[in-house]
């Protein structure tokens, strides 16, 4: 039993799963895994059933239908809360482009002392391997903007490999997370700040993947870009105090 769950959403990695299943389960420190498998059609569920029997502290849940990366992670931090073990609450994606080696670094920034740990591409230079330039300006702009409206002092708003202490997420009110794609990860990072949590930016180098295809999007970018700004307007109607 860990006190750490490593959550990875899935849809169609059936090329990545066993081999990140496996490199987490080989890290110094020992993290528990949640999968959140969407009805991905090429078998990626199947790959994880079979290898449950080999590691009980591989979990599996699964979902009917694509339903997007940001209700996943709600999935399945609900999930997490559930089970009073779990004190550090991760989200990692499938395709090898966050290093699960991080995820030591990430568990250790919340050890010793902040709230959520963000792996950021940005916080020193620029760390991005197999990007175009075009998505490479596209991520970092993306990320000025983010601060720019919010006022937040995140270099890399985007980011999606980060590390919760359970307390941030039993604070949050999940149920009023509106964002779904890629501004979930920009809504989530806002309101844990607005909660008055610690956030600290650890930096890695992010590389894209290698195997299976990417779910990014310009209309992922759109709804980020309109995002920010209804959730910055929301923000001014809601009051942000911990229980």
């Amino acid at each position: 039993m860990s006190d750490s769950l490593v959550i990875i959403p899935t849809y169609n990695e059936k090329e990545n799963i066993e081999r990140i299943i496996r490199k987490v389960f080989s890290l110094s420190y020992f993290f528990e895994i949640l999968i959140i498998d969407d009805g991905s059609p090429d078998g990626t569920a199947e790959i994880v059933k079979k290898l449950q029997q080999e590691y009980p502290a591989l979990h599996l849940e699964q979902r009917t239908g694509k339903l997007g990366l940001g209700t996943a992670y709600i999935h399945g931090f609900r999930w997490a809360l559930a089970k009073p073990q779990y004190q550090y609450i991760f989200e990692m994606d499938a395709d090898f482009s966050h290093n699960p080696d991080d995820l030591v670094r990430l568990r250790e920034a919340c050890v010793n002392g902040a709230d959520v740990a963000i792996g950021s591409r940005y916080v020193r230079g620029v760390n991005v391997v197999n990007w175009p330039m075009s998505r490479v300006l596209m991520s970092y702009f993306a990320s000025m903007y983010v601060r720019l409206i919010t006022r937040i002092d995140i270099q890399d708003a985007t980011a999606g490999f980060k590390c919760y202490r359970r307390e941030v997420l039993a604070t949050i009110p999940l149920d009023k997370i509106k964002f779904v794609g890629y501004a979930f990860q920009i809504e989530m990072k806002f309101t844990a700040i607005k909660y008055g949590f610690k956030v600290e930016e650890v930096p890695i180098i992010f590389t894209d993947r290698t195997e299976g295809t990417s779910k990014m999007s310009t209309r992922i970018f759109r709804e980020a870009f309109i995002g920010v700004l209804q959730m910055k307007v929301w923000s001014w109607f809601r009051k942000y105090d911990r229980a």
